[in-house]
Formats: structure tokens, sequence, C-alpha cells
């Protein structure tokens, strides 16, 4: 098990890797005040002490997860509701991390945090 983000993602297989690397690039320009740490086994970004996203990898793709996902609006589609309020999105190689649409959703997360 990884002690750190860093370990975490580079124990990925390649194609994982990047993507992984991407979306995390990603979360924390569009979480820029969150703290990144390993939570459970994978990496979590948090504000003021709650979870507000996160990457969790399988064997064919990487989760980007936002735990309060199914408030966000997503013109996209993209989003998956998952158990609670949570929503994401499978990441199979580096070409699915849509930084625009990501970072989007990175500022509703955030808002909803901050209100």
């Amino acid at each position: 098990m990884a002690d750190t983000i860093d370990e975490y993602i580079g124990g990925l297989d390649e194609g994982l890797k990047e993507a992984a690397a991407k979306a995390r690039r990603v979360i924390d320009a569009g979480l820029p005040e969150a703290e990144s740490r390993m939570w459970h086994g994978h990496p979590v970004w948090f504000m003021d002490g709650e979870p507000v996203a996160l990457l969790k990898a399988y064997s064919k793709y990487v989760t980007f997860g936002l735990w309060k996902g199914q408030q966000i609006t997503d013109p996209s589609g993209k989003l998956e509701a998952g158990s609670r309020q949570m929503a994401s999105v499978k990441l199979a190689s580096e070409q699915y991390v849509d930084e625009q649409l990501f970072a989007d959703w990175l500022r509703q997360a955030r808002e909803l945090e901050q209100s």
C-alpha cells in the first residue's frame, strides 16, 4: 500500500499512471486550497476537513470522483451517480481527462464546500 500520492500514482500501469497524473494536476489546480493525502488507500482532496475529490485505480481505469458530485451541473452527462451524493467518471487513459470540463466540476465542488 502506498504511503503518498506520488507512490500511489507511480505504482500504476503506464496508461493509468498518465491518466491519474493528469487528473491530479487538474484537481490540484482546481482545488488549490485543498489538502491532499492518502485516505483509505487512495488519494483524496479535503477542504476544511471534508473530502471533496478522489482518485481510485482499478485494473482497467482510474476513477475521478467527487463527494457531492450528484449536486454538480454536468451538461456533458459524463458524471455517473454513485452512493450517497457521490458521482464519478472512469479514466481509461489520459485522453479521458477533459481539463476544461473537470475544472468546471471542481469549481462547482469548491463552491458547494464553501456555501
